[in-house]
């Protein structure tokens, strides 16, 4: 069967959410897109980032964007917590000037960092509820 792709704006919402909460300014929602895709043979992939390059920027002009891809197969059985991680680490991967290229995966370090990314989300989190300033 064929990867299928699919809208997924639930998805998008808690990116844009996840975007401003963790503090990435450098990322521009309106040029963030999200899809699922259904039917990958991959077995170790829970989402992925595509990035427009700059040569197909300058051909269609069109700004850079990106797409984050969660496989549905694996990303819908996660915790909320884990999908939440897990979208903190596909936006770390969107460098500090939006070009469309990419941070590089750095191993464990950049593990500890998307811990460190959400232990502080959390902890924000938990200063507004404290506040009354979040649901």
């Amino acid at each position: 069967m064929p990867i299928k792709y699919y809208a997924a704006p639930e998805i998008k919402k808690q990116v844009d959410q996840l975007a401003q909460e963790c503090e990435f300014y450098h990322v521009v929602p309106q040029f963030v897109y999200c899809i699922r895709s259904k039917g990958s043979k991959a077995r170790r992939t829970i989402a992925r980032i595509h990035g427009l390059g700059k040569v197909w920027q300058g051909v269609l002009n069109l700004p850079p964007s990106y797409t984050i891809e969660v496989i549905s197969e694996i990303f819908d059985r996660m915790s909320p917590e884990e999908k939440e991680k897990t979208l903190i680490h596909e936006l770390m991967h969107i460098p500090g000037g939006f070009s469309g290229g990419f941070r590089p995966h750095k191993g464990y370090v950049e593990r500890k960092n998307v811990e460190a990314v959400y232990k502080k989300l959390l902890s924000d989190r938990a200063a507004k509820k404290k506040n009354g300033l979040f649901p």
